[in-house]
């Protein structure tokens, strides 16, 4: 009886052994995931708490307010750098732009810093069918021109095909002609392809969870927005709901005294668009003439309901898909935006109006009552409904939280392993992660008693960075590239004051040296709640900063 060779024996068992352990790591993954919750997040670009559910009286988001009315809302979450890849690298993998290294646009974290895992190739590593519609990384080389594909999707991202034109000359000026400009209400039947990016982005986030109902596995959808980005593109009719008359200016319109020089972001980009170029304005400071002050303004507040109704839709459509009772919905932004607040515009400094960000879960069962069924939890609101009341958020935090923080509480909420704290230094690690796990405020108690959740404030700190190229502004200033960094402004955020210490900065060896300070900041929240009075050269603080110092 012929016998084989011992090698191709011992080949043909590792074989079978090497199947029999993919089969029943498949299985495994197959019976975890089996009755996991979904997972829906909606990223917004350059959306500051300009909405109903946070206070604000002006702007009409009746479709985010109703989201906050079903989910827990948290009242100051911060992002780690006011500037989109960076920050958007930061909070989808978890770490400190000081880990990934990325300050500006021009690096893939993966080859710059470490092989970092992000949140959705974690949901796809644990049997998630991961799908990424608009911008979700921020596009070019901070995502290696494939969204980090693909580590991190299980399809090829959706990108929609009307972006191209954002940036051209497709808004109508008073003179009739096509122009490339800051403010451009624009009626969507007359510009290319007859569609707008959002409406676009949405469409497909829908066609996408229809195609979910046929899966066996749970999905994770992110469902990336562009407005309020500028050019503040948006369909006209929205302009309706903002007379200009009723537009008021920022309530500290002026550069304040005490603002250190390194401390001002010039606005660069603004001032690239033709209808601004037109105003002839001084750089740095401007300012920028009243009456087109409230026209940005106005824009801006347009684009923010334009983009609730696209939320609006998305939402409704995973209603009426029977999907809410079983999806987590996490609603965020990448930073804030300046509407004249300190004589600025646009993101890229420090100040709680570019790093102040909305953040806000829905877990069905847990934050909302699972829906009955036939009820809807999210019907389609109009904003341009008068009969339309303001829902009151669901469940509240006043705890400051960071955007880093999205990666392990997601995680946990869907019952994944949260991913372990990262150890310093962690460039050698793929899988950790720099933010605080916010799962602790998800365990409610008093329901009915107290929609505020009180955990200690105090203790809870939220820290951002934001480079310079100089201690003036210059016309890098905003967006500085790495190797022009000679000045990190590193800020603490706590629930009593905002402490920004400027220090110089090696871009060659990613080094800040806190003994050579360029400037400071130091404002106090109870008495200075917009940051005007900078006391960090008072000689009462001086003790205060010397132990905040490290």
């Amino acid at each position: 009886m012929p016998t084989s060779p011992p090698g191709s024996l011992l080949l043909w068992f590792s074989l079978l052994l090497s199947y029999v352990c993919t089969a029943l790591a498949t299985a495994a993954q197959a019976n975890a995931t089996s009755g996991a919750l979904n997972v829906l997040l909606i990223i917004v670009d350059d959306l500051r708490p300009s909405l109903g559910c946070y206070g604000d009286k002006i702007v009409k988001s009746p479709n985010i307010d109703q989201l906050a009315s079903h989910s827990l809302l948290f009242h100051n979450a911060f992002a780690q750098q006011a500037v989109c890849a960076p920050s958007r690298v930061s909070f989808l993998t978890g770490r400190r732009p000081d880990t990934t290294r990325l300050y500006d646009f021009n690096s893939y974290w993966r080859v710059h810093s470490g092989n970092f895992s992000t949140i959705p190739q974690y949901f796809k590593e644990n049997g998630y069918v991961t799908m990424s519609v608009g911008k979700v990384f921020h596009p070019g080389i901070s995502s290696n021109h494939s969204d980090d594909s693909p580590y991190s999707w299980s399809y090829l991202p959706y990108h929609p095909s009307s972006e191209k034109y954002e940036n051209t000359k497709t808004c109508r000026g008073q003179d009739g002609e096509l122009h490339a400009n800051l403010l451009c209400p624009v009626d969507v039947e007359d510009v290319p392809e007859g569609t707008l990016p959002d409406i676009q982005s949405t469409e497909e986030a829908i066609r996408l969870l229809e195609k979910t109902k046929t899966l066996a596995s749970p999905f994770f959808l992110a469902v990336g927005y562009h407005k309020p980005h500028i050019p503040f593109r948006y369909p006209k009719e929205f302009q309706k709901l903002y007379p200009l008359e009723n537009i008021t200016l920022a309530p500290d319109p002026q550069v304040p005294d005490g603002l250190p020089p390194v401390a001002y972001n010039p606005w660069m980009d603004i001032r690239q668009r033709e209808d601004v170029q037109a105003l002839n304005i001084s750089v740095p400071y401007g300012p920028i003439p009243v009456d087109f002050q409230r026209k940005i303004r106005q824009s801006y507040f347009a684009s923010v309901t334009y983009l609730d109704t696209q939320v609006g839709r998305l939402l409704g459509a995973l209603d009426d898909l029977e999907l809410a009772s079983r999806t987590i919905i996490a609603f965020m932004s990448d930073h804030g935006w300046s509407l004249g607040e300190h004589g600025e515009w646009a993101k890229y400094s420090n100040f709680d109006v570019a790093t102040h960000v909305p953040l806000m879960f829905y877990v069905p069962g847990k934050t909302a009552s699972l829906p009955e069924a036939g009820e809807k939890l999210f019907p389609y609101r109009d904003p341009f409904d008068p009969a339309s009341e303001l829902m009151a958020p669901g469940r509240q935090s006043q705890d400051l939280v960071e955007l880093m923080s999205l990666f392990p509480t997601l995680a946990g909420l869907a019952g994944l392993e949260v991913p372990p704290r990262c150890p310093i230094p962690s460039l050698h690690i793929e899988l950790c992660r720099e933010g605080q796990n916010l799962l602790n405020h998800f365990r409610f108690h008093d329901w009915e008693e107290d929609p505020y959740l009180h955990g200690n404030p105090y203790e809870s700190i939220a820290y951002s960075q934001y480079p310079r190229p100089a201690d003036s502004p210059q016309w890098n200033s905003d967006k500085p590239c790495l190797k022009e960094i000679k000045v990190m402004g590193y800020s603490i955020r706590t629930i009593d004051y905002r402490y920004t210490v400027w220090v110089g900065f090696n871009p060659n060896e990613f080094l800040a040296n806190f003994t050579d300070i360029h400037a400071g900041e130091l404002y106090f929240v109870d008495s200075d709640p917009l940051q005007d009075h900078n006391v960090y050269n008072d000689s009462q603080h001086r003790e205060f900063l010397e132990l905040l110092m490290p």
